[in-house]
């Protein structure tokens, strides 16, 4: 790369400087340097000058010039700055191609996705009419694999808030994922069969609701103490689903046969003192 005149001009202060600044060791070659590219002196003195206060009552040399000023011990020279600024641009570039090329193999089964970016929206008119083809489908390498389970995987669901992901199993426990980390965090134990259904409260998202094939509905609470609040008995046969409202009866949950409803820190079910309908 060719530098212009007023770049290398630049670029000899800076060398100058940076050699005063390093004290008597460095003086000789700091005046070679002066002497090869007298530039590189006063481009410096006028930056001092810049500096001062518009105090002009400064000792002269008997040849009417102002001794030299070295730069002072805590001040940072400009190359300096520089020279530990190139590193720190240069790590954040990586960084941020890193990051492209992550969200271009997370993205890339989307239609019209390309260097980082969507050039155009799922299920659009291309130029020659006809429809871009949706590709809605996951695409490897997957982000995490979740392994604790000791039997098939019946349910799963994610939070509506937060990172957490809630799957249910036929060894009739429910394991509580980090999703975006891919973390493991805790195990929630209480239905003796297989856990059929899973699904978090939608208003607040601190309750988890689960059925079984134990005949029980259960109530947890996976914002304090994963602990079941409740546990909700009444029907006959298998409880196949589970379901919370959307808002803004996102306490009330849905589930096969009756409906039931969440209050506060416990569960208040409809099941227990007369339903109040029936799906």
């Amino acid at each position: 790369m060719v530098l212009t005149d007023k770049q290398r001009t630049d670029l000899h202060a800076g060398i100058y400087e940076y050699l005063l600044s390093r004290g008597p060791a460095f003086a000789a070659t700091a005046e070679a340097l002066a002497q090869a590219d007298p530039e590189a002196r006063s481009s410096n003195s006028s930056t001092d000058n810049s500096k001062t206060d518009g105090n002009d009552d400064e000792p002269s040399n008997s040849n009417g010039t102002s001794p030299r000023k070295t730069t002072p011990s805590s001040a940072t020279p400009v190359l300096e700055k520089k020279w530990t600024a190139v590193p720190r641009l240069q790590k954040r570039v990586l960084e941020l191609e890193r990051q492209i090329s992550s969200n271009q193999r997370i993205h890339a089964h989307r239609a019209g996705f390309s260097g980082g970016t969507a050039s155009a929206p799922l299920d659009s008119t291309t130029a020659s009419g006809g429809i871009r083809e949706r590709r809605m489908l996951p695409r490897p390498p997957a982000q995490h694999s979740l392994q604790s389970h000791s039997s098939g995987i019946t349910a799963l669901v994610l939070h509506p808030i937060y990172t957490l992901a809630a799957s249910g199993s036929e060894d009739g426990t429910i394991k509580l994922w980090d999703h975006e980390s891919g973390d493991y965090l805790r195990t929630l134990r209480g239905h003796t069969n297989v856990v059929t259904s899973v699904d978090f409260c939608p208003k607040g998202g601190g309750y988890l609701v689960s059925c079984s094939t134990d005949l029980s509905i259960k109530i947890w609470d996976v914002k304090d103490n994963f602990v079941c609040v409740r546990t909700l008995r009444g029907h006959d046969h298998t409880i196949s689903c589970v379901r919370f409202v959307p808002p803004p009866l996102g306490a009330v949950f849905l589930e096969g046969g009756k409906i039931g409803s969440v209050e506060g820190g416990g569960a208040e079910a409809a099941a227990g003192g007369g339903a109040s309908g029936t799906i």
